[in-house]
């Protein structure tokens, strides 16, 4: 357990790619800090199997990372149970499937401030401890769409540009500090968020389901398969090795070959 010892907040891990996170990160050792909404009983449970899987504790965090007040305080309640964050991965997000001349204004702001600024939120609030214990890792969950677009999804795409833009630049700011910090870019993973842009992108584009899932979300991957949580996690738990120690500022892509096209 090579994890025993550090504290690991994955944002978005309720469900997912996140709660995938969480539990590869658990089995090594790692405390966890969750943070998501749904039921309370069902995350219960969740929060429950990590403590025992690590060994160690698990919290469950439900502050609104759409608001700084919130994701301050969660960041502060970390410091306070753990002493800080060692290993940092942001992974909440949201997603909406429009024109952009009929992108709607509140969706736009809360997938930026969902997606891209909850991001610098809680990174500047973990750097000072990363720094002070020489020693850290940020993952970024981003996207296929960090890399490459696609039509009707401009807050998205804009985003995840913007998630690896930062991360370069936190990785070069830290980087004789011990802390690396890196984007994983899936392409499409089974997970709620994208089953339920589906019907969005069924009436964006007039198709039926069956047409998006086959000539719109696995068209641009050759493998025709979707990407699973549980692949995505374990190269999450790679860069967290010291074999991964000069792997910085680095966007990873795990998209069955879409991007290299």
């Amino acid at each position: 357990m090579f994890l025993k010892g550090k504290t690991a907040l994955v944002t978005g891990s309720t469900s997912g790619i996140g709660l995938a996170y969480a539990k590869a990160l658990a089995a090594e050792g790692a405390n966890l800090i969750i943070n998501g909404f749904g039921d309370a009983q069902a995350i219960e449970t969740e929060r429950a199997a990590l403590a025992q899987a690590s060994g160690g504790d698990a919290m469950y965090s439900g502050h609104d990372l759409t608001k700084v007040d919130e994701i301050e305080a969660m960041m502060a309640e970390a410091a306070k149970a753990f002493g800080g964050v060692d290993i940092l991965i942001n992974n909440a997000g949201v997603q909406h499937v429009a024109p952009v001349e009929e992108f709607p204004l509140d969706k736009w702001n809360l997938i930026i401030a969902l997606n891209l600024n909850a991001a610098f939120h809680t990174t500047r609030l973990a750097v000072p401890h990363m720094k002070q214990s020489k020693w850290g890792r940020i993952i970024q969950t981003a996207s296929a769409h960090s890399l490459v677009a696609s039509p009707f999804k401009s807050a998205y795409v804009t985003a995840k540009h913007g998630l690896a833009g930062f991360t370069k630049t936190v990785a070069l700011e830290l980087a004789t500090f011990g802390v690396t910090a890196n984007c994983i870019s899936p392409g499409y993973v089974w997970t709620p968020l994208v089953e339920n842009q589906i019907p969005d992108t069924m009436k964006a584009r007039n198709m039926t389901r069956e047409q998006v899932m086959n000539d719109v979300l696995l068209a641009g991957q050759p493998t025709k398969t979707f990407v699973t949580v549980e692949q995505v996690a374990a190269l999450a738990l790679f860069l967290c090795r010291d074999e991964a120690s000069t792997i910085t500022g680095a966007n990873l892509s795990v998209d069955g070959g879409w991007t290299a096209q």
